[in-house]
């Protein structure tokens, strides 16, 4: 068979992602506007959620979560606290607990759906009931719901606060329930390798209004403006109307907490509800390109543990994990794969004892997450994504058999 080039993801602006960004050139306003105000309402509807709020990134999301958490009165979420989370993710989670100032604390994880095991978080918190726990920060990785039942249960139990990572997540369905609208808040990436699509967006969903009421402010680096009212023109905003003060106040301008630059973009915004339009055929598609694939690498299982497949997934790739006695590595199985044009990820690392930048946690943790380190060392994901056809797929098949054979 022909060599072809199978990429982890694919991206193709259509018509429509056109016609909305020339909307905006048009229009003269290429920061947050109406576009941005759209996207939110859509988003939440999406989710299930009654409110979303539009930041820069999913790091951005995760980060000003945080710090709305630290802020709000109804929340047990102390600077300098721990939160639970998992060991296996992209390494944006774990950086944005340390930057606002928690600690992460990391359990194992269940080996085939790369999710935190709500039993080790049980351990965990029995065994050190004296020290102070805020939350909990579960991680839907490649699609894959995390038991939310119990994380909330526990989180209940304790007081803590969930906070979702459903970056990866974009439509998985837990028990009839979007990943998304099952904690107190969740984060969302909207990365270009991902399911809904945009670049450089991010977005949090929350049913509690004060956790957005604080985001509008964080990501305008703390400005009292909270209402949007006032972000062109100051006329009708209700902090100028209550304030009694004699000089020229303007709420823009006035910083009362410290914040962030996460303000997004218009066009970030059109071209996510352009793909959100299409959000239920992208997971579909991805769907039955797993399928394809188990069905095709099902020979392997003695060598490759293939991805858990049910229609609740929205599929962020296709990830496999090398078997402990298999005849080949990761890197030899990746090497091969790429040079027959075959694009392949990582499965990130096990955060606390594989990535150099948390190694002061090294001695910490080495061989009591052995889950993590198991799938840090030798699971991987090649695409799904919708844009693949069935000459793709084959194709790739074909190249299994040519290495696996």
């Amino acid at each position: 068979m022909e060599k072809r080039k199978i990429f982890i993801g694919d991206l193709r602006i259509g018509e429509n992602e056109r016609a909305a960004i020339n909307e905006i050139l048009d229009s003269g306003r290429i920061s947050e506007g109406k576009k941005v105000k759209e996207f939110e309402e859509e988003w939440a509807k999406f989710i299930g959620t009654q409110y979303a709020i539009a930041v820069s990134s999913g790091t951005a999301a995760l980060i000003s979560g945080l710090e709305a958490l630290k802020h709000h009165a109804g929340i047990k979420a102390r600077e300098g606290s721990r939160i639970i989370t998992t060991p296996v993710t992209y390494i944006a989670t774990s950086n944005a607990i340390v930057l606002t100032r928690f600690k992460p604390v990391y359990v194992d994880i269940n080996p085939e759906t790369f999710s935190i095991e709500p039993e080790k978080i049980s351990e965990l918190l029995e065994k050190e009931s004296e020290k102070e726990y805020s939350g909990i920060l579960p991680v839907h990785l490649m699609g894959y719901p995390c038991e939310m039942d119990a994380i909330n249960k526990i989180a209940k139990k304790y007081n803590l606060f969930v906070f979702e990572d459903s970056a990866q997540a974009h439509g998985s369905l837990y028990k009839g329930k979007k990943c998304g609208s099952l904690g107190l808040l969740a984060d969302f990436s909207f990365y270009i390798a991902h399911n809904i699509q945009a670049g450089e967006l991010g977005a949090v969903t929350t049913n509690d209004y004060e956790i957005i009421r604080l985001i509008k402010k964080i990501k305008a680096n703390g400005r009292m403006c909270d209402c949007k009212i006032c972000t062109r023109n100051t006329v009708g905003c209700p902090k100028i109307k209550a304030y009694k003060g004699d000089d020229d106040f303007d709420p823009r301008f006035t910083h009362d907490m410290l914040g962030y630059n996460f303000k997004t973009m218009e066009f970030q915004a059109a071209i996510a509800i352009e793909q959100l339009k299409k959000a239920e055929w992208i997971m579909k598609r991805r769907q039955e390109n797993v399928k394809f694939l188990n069905d095709a690498l099902k020979k392997y299982e003695n060598i490759l543990q293939l991805p858990r497949f049910s229609k609740d997934v929205s599929y962020l790739g296709y990830p496999l994990v090398i078997r402990k006695n298999a005849k080949i590595t990761r890197k030899e199985l990746r090497r091969k794969l790429e040079e027959n044009g075959i694009e392949t990820r990582p499965l990130f690392g096990c955060i606390p004892t594989q990535q150099p930048s948390f190694s002061y946690l090294k001695k910490e943790y080495e061989n009591k997450l052995p889950n993590a380190e198991l799938i840090g060392k030798n699971a991987f994901y090649i695409g799904c994504h919708q844009y693949l056809s069935e000459q793709d797929l084959q194709y790739t098949a074909s190249v299994f058999n040519q290495i696996l054979k």
